[in-house]
């Protein structure tokens, strides 16, 4: 399920692209001003970024710019009422992938949104090499050699979740919600599969008072 994060600061406009999306099989982060899509995208991965132009805080080609030079490569497209030659070459100055005018139809926008996960889906290759491990990517399956290794469903999802952005600082509460797991014992219960994790010959840093890295082999 691709995750999307959706900026928009029009109600009626953000509810119906949230129920859109949604019907469509999306799992939607979204924020209704610059300042909490920021929260938003640090707490979160996602794969695709939909933003308005004219929000709260800032604009959003300057919250694109900030997270472009945070790193962020996450694919993106502008949806705004803004359609002049200027604004466009903005736009992709900072980093957008695609520019959408309001009003748009509906179907092109998921056609466009399509488009580009699939192109960013297809960047990553199938396998990742760790060590004497490889995860393959479309099956969310460790081998050791030939040998698969068994985990149990909470732990499969950290695992692809570690291997999609090794290097990478991830959060305790983005893994404590991709385990969709906010109960009391559940930082508990996370640290009993990073162990598991770890015995497995996975290298995960512990980052003190953030979360997790696993490390680059």
């Amino acid at each position: 399920m691709a995750r999307i994060l959706l900026v928009e600061d029009d109600p009626v406009l953000l509810e119906t692209l949230h129920e859109l999306l949604e019907s469509q099989g999306y799992s939607i982060g979204f924020a209704k001003s610059a300042n909490e899509a920021l929260t938003l995208s640090y707490r979160t991965h996602f794969d695709l970024m939909l933003f308005d132009v004219n929000i709260p805080d800032f604009s959003g080609f300057e919250l694109l710019k900030m997270l472009r030079e945070s790193g962020n490569r996450v694919p993106c497209i502008f949806l705004t009422s803004l359609n002049d030659i200027a604004s466009l070459s903005r736009g992709f100055e900072v980093g957008a992938d695609d520019y959408l005018k309001k009003p748009f139809d509906f179907d092109e926008l998921l056609v466009r949104m399509q488009a580009l996960l699939r192109k960013s889906f297809a960047a990553q290759s199938n396998e990742v090499l760790y060590k004497d491990l490889r995860f393959k990517i479309s099956t969310n399956e460790l081998l050791k050699g030939e040998e698969l290794l068994l985990f149990t469903p909470q732990e499969t999802k950290l695992i692809a979740h570690f291997f999609k952005r090794v290097g990478e600082t991830i959060t305790k509460q983005e893994l404590l919600y991709e385990l969709d797991s906010v109960n009391e014992s559940s930082e508990g219960a996370l640290r009993v599969y990073i162990n598991k994790l770890r015995n497995n010959g996975l290298e995960i840093q512990t980052i003190k008072g953030i979360g997790y890295r696993l490390v680059k082999a």
